[in-house]
């Protein structure tokens, strides 16, 4: 989803779009009814209704700006995911891609030289930019659309005192397990639909000789993100989505006992020396692996799993076939039972700073369900939780898990908790805390630290 920006948030982030420079088409002038051919196919066939466009005036010759931190290449499928607006309406969309976004798009908009839009990645990132004076409340063609295609918990992460600010734009799973397809057909293993299944195939691993996990948190500053991840995806399975959002919100403590029993959850594969760190060590080489290199034991046959998002695809070689089929793939990370189904993820949101015409029409266009399928023709390692997004035109198989898994009617998403807690938390104390916890500090000790740590 973003390119490579510095900070650590965003080099986590970064992984999202890093297959997203894949195949690059040239788009046709709009005009008629949407004529889109099978995804992975040459896309210059497409045509656009321009008619949702025209309510919002006469904007030929217009600019409208946009800023991100998705740089190049893989700022190519963006650019070419406009041109369908600009032919319809006759508006110019001006890219600006910066690896030092986030930081930058704070110091343009307090300096009142903010774009006319942004491309933010992080809930709490938009509710500084409202601070600011700044931003501008979404038109109410873009807020239909929302309403239209997302479920609701994602207009709720931009709804702020009442006003609605950012559309959602892209997505990734994170409640993902990687595993080899191969070995599971090999060894008689079978996808779990529950979190009880997990545990058995875990132990069926063991009792086979092998360590089943292989883990790695280290990311240079931002070491301990990804045990983070995992303790969010536990939150949501062990206690609930609504509870969930009250940890994330600080409304129940973060050291309460849902958190305790989340942790331990996680400890009570992370920290067991019987089933990790496969291929790479014991416990505490989890601290010291890269989270780039922890599940690449996998094509080696010397770990079973590796609990990571959708884009750690970008992470094994070119030549490994990521596929149902291939050499590696991932599934679901089950919940309590198989009829529930809650999902950890992130996602992008377009936060304008001006109102005139013509932005108002290129946020709608964004947040319409024909740029998500044109997008999606444009691009592999990328997906969105775009309900009017057409699987079909998502270019690769993980991608069309991802999408499948978002889109699902069961599915209860909810937005990367560390993303939206204040920084001294979700970027600080859960992260230098997380790492200590798995070299061998205490859950208690691990909790109350980063309660510590909260605002008052």
């Amino acid at each position: 989803m973003f390119g490579q920006p510095t900070s650590p948030r965003f080099r986590r982030a970064a992984l999202a779009s890093a297959l997203s420079a894949g195949l690059v088409f040239s788009l046709a002038a709009c005009g008629g009814d949407d004529s889109d051919s099978e995804g992975g196919t040459d896309a210059s066939a497409s045509a656009i209704d321009c008619a949702p466009y025209t309510k919002f005036g006469d904007i030929k010759g217009k600019t409208v700006t946009i800023y991100t931190g998705i740089v190049t290449p893989e700022d190519t499928p963006h650019k070419e995911s406009y041109k369908p607006f600009e032919n319809c309406t006759g508006a110019t969309i001006k890219y600006e891609g910066d690896k030092s976004f986030e930081t930058q798009i704070l110091v343009r908009a307090k300096a009142g030289n903010p774009p006319d839009l942004a491309i933010v990645p992080q809930p709490g990132l938009v509710k500084q930019l409202v601070a600011t004076g700044k931003a501008k409340e979404a038109p109410a063609e873009t807020a239909a659309n929302v309403d239209k295609f997302w479920d609701k918990a994602w207009k709720a992460y931009t709804t702020i005192d009442g006003k609605f600010y950012g559309a959602p734009l892209g997505a990734s799973v994170k409640s993902l397990v990687w595993y080899s397809p191969a070995e599971f057909k090999d060894s008689g293993y079978t996808v779990p639909t529950t979190l009880t299944e997990l545990q058995a195939l875990t132990d069926k691993i063991v009792a086979d000789g092998k360590k089943p996990w292989c883990a790695g948190i280290s990311s240079g500053d931002a070491t301990g993100w990804p045990i983070t991840d995992w303790m969010e995806d536990f939150m949501l399975r062990t206690a609930g989505p609504d509870t969930y959002d009250k940890w994330v919100n600080h409304t129940i403590p973060f050291n309460g006992p849902e958190a305790t029993t989340a942790l331990d959850a996680v400890g009570a594969y992370l920290k067991n020396d019987k089933y990790v760190n496969g291929g790479l060590g014991d416990v505490k080489s989890i601290a010291t692996t890269t989270f780039q290199d922890a599940g690449l034991p996998i094509t080696q046959g010397t770990c079973s799993l590796h609990r990571q998002a959708s884009f750690y695809a970008a992470n094994f070689d070119k030549s490994t076939k990521v596929a149902e089929d291939g050499d590696v793939f991932a599934f679901y990370l089950p919940g309590k039972d198989a009829d529930t189904k809650p999902v950890l993820g992130a996602g992008e949101f377009v936060v304008a700073f001006a109102d005139r015409p013509e932005v108002k029409a290129f946020q709608t266009y964004l947040s319409s369900d024909t740029w998500a399928n044109t997008k999606a023709k444009l691009s592999s390692g990328w997906v969105t939780a775009n309900k009017g997004l057409d699987p079909n035109n998502l270019t690769n198989p993980i991608d069309k898990l991802a999408g499948t898994i978002l889109l699902d009617p069961k599915a209860t998403f909810r937005f990367d908790g560390s993303d939206q807690m204040p920084a001294a938390v979700g970027s600080d104390a859960f992260w230098k805390q997380a790492t200590n916890w798995v070299t061998g500090q205490d859950t208690k000790t691990t909790l109350d630290n980063i309660e510590k740590a909260w605002p008052k």
